[in-house]
């Protein structure tokens, strides 16, 4: 089947695809009002070392990094994502989906400390709430440990969060994922009732085909000529022997 000919079986069954169509157009904007936009605002923040371990620096955290500060970065990001640390921020008011993670392609002990959701004045609150915890929380896990405060990590804010920004991909994934399935099932709708019509049209499925049914006229006519014609010999002979 070319594209002219499933041009003309739409244009032929359109009382089929026009429901369909319409259909489509209302599944799309139901996923348009159903499905909201999810705004995102991230902060970028950095380990430094100690007062102490800066001293042969003259105090300059950017020029004493040590690996260690990496991994005390990834032990943190584990630690904000824990079911403790969610429990404690949603008292804290904030609100959505949130994430810390070592920053993408980072040099050093960089994290990122994003926060998911629909509301974007909520969603701007919630990662500041969230920034400031991650330092809070970063003390006081080297105050379990009975740090000096003089040998504590310190955390600084590089990039403080951001003013929340419109995340559309995942909505007009759902959008195309909606019209795409509403135009296929169109489709097929069209195409099987144009496969139903043209077999109840082929010969022999409901009625007989117009030579067929000729032949069969004339067949049953040539049976019912003979017997006719055998009928008048045998009154005929019957009348010439009953007469002197």
């Amino acid at each position: 089947m070319d594209l002219a000919e499933i041009w003309r079986v739409m244009r032929r069954r359109w009382y089929v695809l026009l429901p369909g169509l319409l259909l489509t157009a209302a599944l799309i904007a139901g996923v348009y009002v159903l499905v909201p936009v999810e705004y995102r605002s991230q902060s970028t923040v950095t380990l430094l070392n100690s007062k102490k371990a800066t001293v042969a620096f003259d105090g300059n955290p950017f020029l004493s990094t040590q690996a260690s500060l990496t991994g005390m970065a990834d032990g943190l990001a584990r630690n904000l994502n824990s079911d403790d640390s969610r429990a404690d921020l949603k008292a804290q008011g904030v609100t959505g989906e949130y994430e810390a993670k070592i920053a993408d392609n980072a040099q050093g002990p960089f994290m990122w400390l994003s926060v998911t959701g629909t509301d974007p004045a909520a969603v701007l609150k919630s990662d500041q709430v969230f920034t400031a915890y991650a330092e809070k929380r970063l003390q006081e896990f080297q105050s379990q440990q009975s740090v000096t405060p003089e040998a504590m990590i310190r955390m600084a804010t590089i990039v403080p969060p951001q003013k929340p920004e419109a995340q559309t991909k995942t909505r007009l994934q759902y959008l195309i994922m909606a019209g795409a399935l509403g135009f296929v099932l169109s489709l097929v709708a069209t195409f099987f009732v144009e496969a139903r019509r043209r077999r109840s049209d082929e010969p022999g499925r409901h009625r007989p085909a117009p030579a067929e049914s000729a032949e069969s006229a004339e067949s049953d006519a040539v049976p019912d000529a003979a017997g006719s014609g055998a009928g008048a010999s045998r009154t005929a002979r019957a009348s010439a022997g009953a007469s002197p």
